[in-house]
């Protein structure tokens, strides 16, 4: 099990990682943060928390009995990743990657490990 700081180091190792946070949903608070994605990442997060709050209540009102993996937000020149945690739903995991040097697919396998060994 890992820590904050340890998971935003191996975050920010993803291949095109341009910045990362955890953040708790409820608060918008990002809980750590760490990369210079050109932006203030603490109001991403906060942007980010009513973009989850605003999927769980259309799934609740279209009474979908389902957990949201991951929100993709596709940017001309980012991907903005958010992966819910298993362990708290209340807890994301937002990473901003380079469209032109990331790697999609492996982002996300790389940050469900991150989150499998993430213990808050």
């Amino acid at each position: 099990m890992t820590g904050y700081q340890e998971t935003v180091s191996r975050a920010l190792n993803i291949e095109g990682a341009l910045g990362f946070a955890i953040v708790d949903a409820k608060s918008g608070m990002a809980m750590a943060t760490g990369g210079d994605p050109g932006f203030d990442l603490n109001v991403a997060a906060a942007g980010n928390s009513s973009v989850v709050q605003a999927k769980l209540r259309t799934m609740d009102d279209l009474g979908l009995h389902e957990s949201i993996e991951d929100i993709l937000i596709t940017l001309g020149k980012q991907f903005h990743l958010i992966r819910l945690t298993e362990f708290d739903p209340n807890v994301f995991l937002y990473l901003v990657l380079s469209r032109s040097r990331g790697n999609l697919a492996m982002a996300r396998y790389q940050l469900n490990k991150l989150e499998s060994s993430l213990r808050l």
